[in-house]
């Protein structure tokens, strides 16, 4: 068997999951277990689809008990720890309500004795009749008071815990890398924890069962105990004109009642604008934390905290507007709806039988309670087979989640290793010794014994050929990526075990494939700093040193305008009733490649200036610019990088294919297949007359 990548590594990043006793199995055995149940017999090395059933057998149910062991008590006490009395009299309501079908057979049986008896005996009272119906009535309104109740609690309970699901499992993955997500064992992990966070929409949604789900097998055995019971009990030991009318009606009532009160079969979801917007913008803060196009900025910009903010206040509101909606208040008509008058009438609708069983001791009551309760246990049965089935899968699913909850991102070093970042006065100093490189899946590798030394406050340009590996140098130096081999210092500690969220506060960049947002023109720049997002101030001197105030002025909303970036995902808001709520039916403004370059610069520049930040990296920045915003953009970039009186205190890398623009760096790296061939200034590579010399001149 493979084992589980190194990505699944034991440290949880979750404290509000309680800490584990010393006798359940460690997490270790539980992912073991979770990637065994997935292995196809007979086919060493190959997993079964994310999602997929597992076969019932002695190997699997031993995994599935493993499993359970390692984190079944543990999440369902975190679950239950939400709504303690709630949760506890969910469990009761869950059992109880299993007696109710028996109770209910049994009690239309007794109506219908006496109803025999009272026909048969010539005493026929329609009084008596009347008062029977009444009492049946109110039992079944008690009943459905109960099961309203209990489903209005158990509704609570699994919003409590879905949110609670769903909150780790976003948490988790904006705290996961992209060396760590491209693992396809911990992709299958978090694939799986998904379908499994998606269980709690309760009542076996999606055809899954959450841990609170598994209570059904419970409720399912009372019932069909109950119903076992009632056909031990019974097993131990032509009529009027009148009678047939009263059957018809009884069919008929039903059809009458609802034509003349309303009664709704299936009362239909409505939406208000306001639970619309709402969903909108909690859906758009899921995509985008897990849309990993958005990754490199997500982690770059420290945007995690600030979707997972996002996303809890509009799934909180969603609740609170859940609870409140009219649609979930029991009316009358809903609560004679739920009755089931057809139900109720069934009994009489037997009345006809009386001719059949004229010359039997056996009475119409116990021949009907008979029928139902066979029907019922074979009807009980099937669920609870289905119900075990659907448990037996969710645990598998139960133990995704445990593991994807203690994945530990590649890049993040242990905590007993971590180092806090050294600043200088004077920006970044960088050192790559022998670095080496291979996307995951790749026989070739893009970087290749890259070498070189950047003192703190220099600036390089990164030059070569497309697919020498430039982006891909720059994206390890940001600290996105990840290297194989080799050795890489900051300010002559190992970049290894610096946290790659405190070093990302030190630096801001442009990526060449920046992403583009179909949200306001506010949020695309200020999520380059989110805590000055809200500033109008910081987002406009932004947009002025990123040279984008001259189309911005002439938008139809300045700031407020909504971009179209032709199927990108939406930004969540960047506050309750801010512009960009999401509201889909607002017109998009569409703008240039250009423009789009534009935003992204500015967007670098919300903290390019900021006396925390020591390092600025721009990869083809201004590929879509002409040559007289180019120079703008690096006169912009120059006086960002010094102090008033000239000194640098900031380190800029910036890839570009424009040569004239590599002269103005103080160092240039020449990149030839995934290797640095040449490093030096501009005239010492002109003078050394190779591949740099060539390329200029042939630019000239």
């Amino acid at each position: 068997m493979r084992q589980p990548s190194r990505q699944l590594r034991r440290r949880c990043p979750t404290p509000c999951l309680p800490p584990k006793s010393s006798s359940p199995p460690s997490y270790r055995s539980l992912e073991q277990a979770w990637l065994a149940s997935r292995i196809i017999p007979r086919r060493r090395g190959t997993y079964l689809m994310p999602g997929a059933q597992r076969s019932l057998n002695e190997t699997n149910i031993r995994l599935a008990f493993t499993i359970a062991q390692a984190c079944l008590l543990d999440l369902f006490s975190t679950l239950w720890a939400l709504h303690p009395v709630r949760t506890s009299l969910m469990m009761v309501l869950h059992i109880v309500r299993g007696f109710f079908p028996a109770f209910r057979g049994y009690s239309q049986a007794m109506i219908i004795d006496e109803l025999q008896t009272l026909i048969s005996s010539g005493c026929f009272s329609w009084s008596r009749l009347l008062r029977l119906l009444v009492a049946e009535i109110f039992r079944r309104t008690a009943e459905t008071a109960i099961d309203s109740f209990a489903t209005s609690n158990e509704t609570l309970v699994h919003e409590s815990a879905r949110f609670f699901v769903e909150y780790q499992q976003i948490a988790q993955r904006l705290r996961l890398d992209i060396p760590t997500l491209s693992d396809p064992v911990v992709r299958d992990c978090l694939q799986e924890s998904d379908l499994f966070v998606r269980s709690f929409n309760g009542m076996g949604g999606f055809g899954l069962l959450s841990p609170f789900d598994f209570i059904q097998v419970f409720a399912l055995i009372s019932e069909l105990i109950s119903h076992l019971l009632v056909l031990l009990s019974l097993t131990g030991g032509s009529a009027n004109l009148g009678v047939l009318l009263l059957s018809l009606l009884s069919a008929l009532f039903p059809l009458l009642l609802n034509r003349f009160i309303g009664i709704q079969s299936s009362p239909e979801v409505v939406y208000t604008p306001d639970e619309a917007r709402t969903a909108e913008r909690q859906e758009q803060s899921r995509n985008l934390a897990y849309n990993e196009s958005h990754r490199p900025e997500v982690l770059l910009f420290g945007l995690g905290p600030w979707i997972l903010q996002s996303w809890t206040n509009a799934r909180k509101a969603m609740m609170y507007e859940g609870r409140t909606s009219p649609s979930n208040q029991l009316t009358l008509s809903q609560l004679l709806n739920q009755i089931n008058i057809s139900d109720l009438l069934f009994a009489f609708q037997n009345l006809p039988l009386l001719l059949m069983i004229q010359s039997s001791s056996a009475s119409l009551g116990s021949l009907a309670l008979y029928r139902s309760s066979i029907q019922a246990v074979v009807f009980t049965s099937g669920n609870f087979l289905t119900t075990s089935r659907m448990a037996f899968q969710g645990i598998f699913l139960m133990g995704a989640f445990c593991a994807a909850m203690n994945i530990h991102p590649e890049l993040e070093p242990m905590e007993e290793d971590v180092i806090s970042y050294p600043s200088l006065p004077c920006g970044m100093k960088i050192e790559a010794r022998h670095l080496s490189y291979a996307y995951p899946g790749s026989k070739d590798a893009s970087l290749k014994d890259v070498t070189f030394s950047l003192e703190a406050g220099e600036s390089l340009a990164i030059v070569g050929y497309n697919g020498s590996g430039k982006s891909t140098l720059a994206k390890v130096l940001l600290r996105i990526l990840d290297f194989d081999d080799g050795d890489l210092l900051i300010n002559g500690i190992d970049i290894r075990r610096l946290s790659p969220t405190e070093y990302h506060q030190h630096v801001t960049a442009v990526f060449q494939d920046f992403s583009k947002f179909n949200s306001t023109l506010r949020e695309n720049v200020g999520v380059g700093y989110v805590q000055k997002l809200q500033s109008h101030a910081a987002v406009s001197r932004a947009i002025h040193l990123g040279g984008a105030d001259s189309f911005v002025d002439t938008l139809p909303n300045g700031l407020k305008t909504r971009l179209d970036s032709s199927g990108f995902d939406a930004m969540p808001p960047a506050y309750p009733g801010s512009p960009g709520c999401g509201m889909s039916s607002r017109q998009h403004h569409s703008l240039s490649g250009g423009e789009w370059q534009r935003i992204a610069i500015s967007r670098a520049f919300m903290r390019a200036d900021r006396p925390e930040v020591d390092l600025l990296v721009f990869d083809e920045p201004t590929s879509s610019l002409d040559a007289h915003a180019q120079n703008k953009i690096f006169d912009t970039i120059h006086r960002i990088s010094g102090s008033p009186s000239g000194n640098k205190t900031k380190t800029v890398i910036f890839v570009t294919h424009r040569l004239s623009t590599a002269r103005r760096a103080d160092k240039i790296a020449m990149m030839e297949r995934g290797t640095i061939t040449e490093f030096g200034t501009h005239e010492e590579l002109l003078k050394k007359g190779g591949a740099y010399a060539a390329l200029y001149k042939a630019s000239i």
